[in-house]
């Protein structure tokens, strides 16, 4: 019976993902209060030099190679078989945790990925709005070392995530979701679960949502004490939130709002997370204020520059987790988001998903080698950059170094060959300065003509590259 169902839901949650694209993510914030903690801004100074992360999404969806949670929701953008009732369905999707047993695990070779695509921070889901957790917390047995993999050395996955990706020098961020569907105290069995929130007026069973506090803070201490240095505490799950602020902003992305408060009293788990994590990144998604570090727009890039710390955090493919058979996006389509990221401020958080044995798939290694190979020639106009006042003609991008240095971006068109020259305005070489091929480190030929800067590309550059992505030029004055 499992195995059908599990055939059935691969088929359908095609069209769920698509649909979650439009209704189950974050938009951008449109409000930001900078941090007042020096030792947040200095690490908030540290994230912002990095640029290129990760973000991994594994848990129970993967053994069915469907996305993520979002099937146990019931709102009416979600699909699932015609032939199942939904206490069938829930059953049968929480019972998967007798199934998760990855016992291909193998958290190096999702660091060794990561650092070969150029990737400098991690963001790991600790645990999903499914409420199943990576990590050996003692608030519930709903747990990956509770189950077929328990007795794995390596059982407590967050734990050697955590070390792996620290071992490359990485960033380390703990994804937790603040909305928990498998808990009595956030979804109670005694009413229906007709939408993502709380199913309870927790007006009226104050003392069920105070524990359901108790369990948040608990778990987030854990990760907090037990689990080495975590720089990013990345807080999913924006509708879990104070209501007073739900703003218009909130209620244009359709997501149901409860007539209920449903705040987890934040500042307290700061001040303790704080205590143990120093500068530490809280990035309380959407909800606008002191705890939303840096802003997150989801599966989107903003129109503009932005003077204030962000990231897009974007897929590798359609889905967040592991879905068999899953269309890639190009290597070069991932450089050319990258760069206009950048470029504009921000930062770009790339997701992938384990296979459900703990490996990534072959096709996403190589992928990210791939980018990381351009990054590796090219880098110097992306990490440790910052924003040019004149940021974009047409398909060129600018970012500045922090000594000032400018260079120049060129987004070149995906399966045409590298042209004999670029051009662009604003950011004019001065008269007698220097263009460096940044990909080759040789000095290129330039002119003025118009308005307009004419570069030329080597054609010795050209030959040996068939494609290439985008031509990263530094400007260099006498």
């Amino acid at each position: 019976m499992r195995k059908i169902v599990g055939v059935l839901l691969i088929v359908l949650m095609g069209f769920l993902s698509l649909s979650a694209q439009d209704l189950g993510v974050h938009q951008q914030s449109t409000t930001y209060e900078w941090p007042s903690d020096q030792k947040v801004l200095e690490k908030l100074d540290q994230w912002q030099d990095l640029k290129f992360g990760m973000i991994i999404h594994w848990g129970l969806y993967a053994v069915p190679g469907i996305i993520e949670s979002w099937a146990l929701c019931s709102e009416d953008w979600i699909n699932r078989p015609d032939s199942m009732r939904y206490c069938e369905y829930k059953k049968w999707y929480w019972g998967l945790s007798k199934d998760f047993n990855p016992v291909k695990f193998n958290p190096e070779q999702w660091a060794d990925a990561a650092d070969g695509a150029g990737m400098k921070y991690l963001v790991f889901t600790t645990k999903h709005h499914d409420g199943f957790n990576l990590f050996d917390t003692q608030q519930t047995d709903f747990k990956v070392t509770n189950g077929p993999f328990s007795k794995h050395p390596k059982a407590n996955v967050a734990k050697y995530v955590f070390e792996a990706f620290r071992a490359k020098d990485f960033m380390i961020g703990a994804y937790y979701s603040k909305p928990d569907w498998h808990s009595q105290d956030f979804w109670w069995d005694k009413y229906s679960t007709p939408n993502r929130n709380v199913n309870y007026d927790i007006r009226k069973f104050p003392e069920r949502w105070d524990r359901f506090k108790t369990f948040a803070y608990n778990q987030i201490q854990e990760l907090m004490t037990d689990y080495g240095a975590v720089d990013i505490l990345w807080l999913d799950g924006g509708w879990v939130r104070p209501r007073e602020t739900v703003n218009e902003e909130v209620l244009s992305w359709g997501a149901p709002i409860p007539d209920w408060d449903q705040k987890i009293d934040l500042p307290k788990i700061a001040d303790m997370a704080r205590q143990q994590q120093p500068g530490l990144l809280i990035v309380d998604r959407t909800v606008h204020g002191p705890y939303e570090n840096y802003q997150t727009p989801e599966r989107s890039i903003p129109s503009k520059q932005l003077d204030y710390p962000w990231e897009s955090c974007i897929t590798l493919g359609n889905n967040w987790g592991f879905v068999p058979n899953e269309k890639l996006k190009s290597p070069t389509k991932v450089v050319h988001d990258l760069v206009e990221i950048v470029a504009k401020g921000g930062s770009l958080l790339l997701g992938v998903g384990p296979r459900p044995d703990g490996t990534l798939d072959a096709e996403v290694v190589e992928r990210l080698q791939t980018i990381g190979e351009w990054l590796q020639a090219n880098g110097d106009a992306i990490y440790g950059t910052r924003t040019a006042e004149y940021y974009q003609d047409g398909e060129v991008f600018f970012t500045k170094g922090k000594d000032k240095e400018t260079y120049a971006v060129a987004r070149l068109a995906e399966g045409e060959p590298v042209p004999a020259a670029i051009r662009w305005s604003g950011n004019l070489p001065a008269k007698g300065s220097s263009l460096v091929l940044l990909a080759t480190g040789e000095k290129v030929k330039w002119k003025m003509d118009g308005d307009q800067v004419l570069v030329s590309v080597p054609k010795s550059f050209r030959k040996s590259h068939a494609e290439y992505p985008a031509l990263a030029f530094s400007i260099q004055p006498k």
